[in-house]
């Protein structure tokens, strides 16, 4: 029987500092997920170990007794956050599910993800980046309203009702709030007012792309200007509609490009894509994110049960994706 082990980053192993904003955890899982992707994984027919963040795995790196090495681990500060575990598994050289460090750390940053994008000729909306207020002069490419994110995080963090502004005075207040609160630069992109769209891919050579999931907010799927925030997340506002009921069209442009997003970051095993749609049916590619929640109450599990599986099967099909691209079958 194989071991897994399970790399993660738990809510409640993160120690709030002065100053930090409510969401400073926001992507860290909670206990309860970790005993349900365990449970999943030894459905499958493994031995599970749990080994937790990357300074447990630095600890117990050369005695791990595991085959390959289940990693949902999100890092703790810094843009290169989501690579620590990858690029320590590297080293060792013990395989492990999912994107490796350069992936992860390309996709986080958001600006370079956008850069690539751009250069692979796939729709994203027109942003720049900003360090400063006082930089804040020339923008004039790009057209309000606009929503102001941090350049790298995850987890709708630092996104609120204030997200989206209006005019010069709203921007400059939105900027100089990110850039004090959550210590990075701020990425400013051209709000597209429309619908929200994910799509989550799994597999290698041959990829298998999910039904389209629709992201539903206070009762509407037109959203127009309603958009993700930290604080629809953990309400009851936010339903993901699964299959998405929309054209045949449409289904086809989504499916096309998250394969391309996909590919153009070369993520592995499993990943996220996602879009918002414009009034008139035109797809914008907002970020990937190649270390997807797997809790219970995202995604996958709806996409599971549209696919006539268990939670315990996808799983196990992400699982399985890691173990035959690492000869391990």
């Amino acid at each position: 029987m194989k071991t897994v082990g399970l790399t993660y980053d738990l809510k409640t192993d993160y120690k709030f500092k002065e100053g930090d904003p409510l969401d400073a955890n926001a992507e860290f899982d909670h206990p309860t997920t970790i005993d349900v992707i365990g449970k999943a994984i030894a459905a499958n027919g493994f031995k599970v170990k749990k080994i937790g963040n990357a300074a447990n795995l630095l600890e117990k790196i050369d005695n791990l007794g595991v085959d390959i090495v289940f990693n949902i681990s999100e890092g703790l500060t810094g843009r290169n956050r989501e690579s620590q575990v990858p690029i320590l598994l590297e080293m060792a050289g013990i395989p492990f599910v999912g994107a490796d460090a350069l992936t992860l750390g390309l996709t986080l940053d958001k600006v370079m993800a956008k850069k690539i994008f751009i250069a692979e000729g796939i729709p994203t909306p027109r942003f720049f980046e900003v360090n400063s207020v006082e930089a804040l002069i020339n923008h004039d490419h790009c057209k309000f309203p606009l929503i102001v994110k941090p350049r790298f995080e995850g987890s709708s963090k630092g996104l609120s009702e204030s997200s989206r502004v209006e005019n010069v005075d709203e921007l400059k207040k939105q900027v100089d709030f990110i850039i004090k609160t959550y210590k990075q630069p701020a990425l400013v992109e051209e709000f597209i007012s429309g619908q929200e769209f994910t799509i989550a891919i799994i597999g290698n050579e041959n990829p298998e792309i999910m039904p389209v999931v629709q992201i539903k907010i206070d009762g509407k799927l037109k959203l127009n200007d309603k958009f993700y925030t930290f604080a629809r997340i953990t309400s009851d506002r936010l339903e993901y509609i699964c299959p998405a009921k929309i054209s045949q069209e449409l289904k086809k442009k989504l499916d096309d490009l998250a394969l391309r997003v996909y590919s153009s970051v070369e993520c592995r095993d499993f990943g996220r894509v996602d879009f918002r749609v414009d009034n008139d049916g035109k797809p914008y590619v907002l970020e990937i994110n190649p270390l997807p929640s797997l809790s219970t109450e995202d995604v996958f599990m709806l996409i599971a049960k549209n696919i006539g599986i268990t939670y315990e099967q996808m799983v196990g099909k992400i699982l399985n994706s890691a173990l035959s691209r690492n000869g391990l079958n």
